[in-house]
């Protein structure tokens, strides 16, 4: 009976770390760069748009990227935070 428990512990874990995995590669991915960079564009581009800026679109890009800059530069600094931890 207990080795049934503990199979099934096992099992649940081994999933659960499945999951973590695919979640870690989502968050490295490419895909996820690209899908937050044309996001925050979009976003910034109409509301520069509706808030009549000139040249809404030409004027996204820098918002855009320096929004990726901070967000790709975030694993170099939560490895510092860390280090400093331990």
């Amino acid at each position: 009976m207990k080795i049934k428990i503990l199979e099934e512990k096992i099992r649940k874990i081994e999933e659960r770390n499945k999951k973590v995995e695919l979640d870690k590669q989502w968050e490295i991915s490419y895909t996820r760069r690209f899908l937050l960079a044309m996001f925050t564009y979009l976003t910034i581009g109409f509301y520069l748009q509706a808030i009549k800026v000139p040249q809404p679109w030409l004027n996204s890009i820098v918002p855009t990227a320096a929004f990726m800059l901070s967000t790709l530069t975030l694993p170099f600094f939560k490895k510092l935070w860390l280090g400093g931890r331990h």
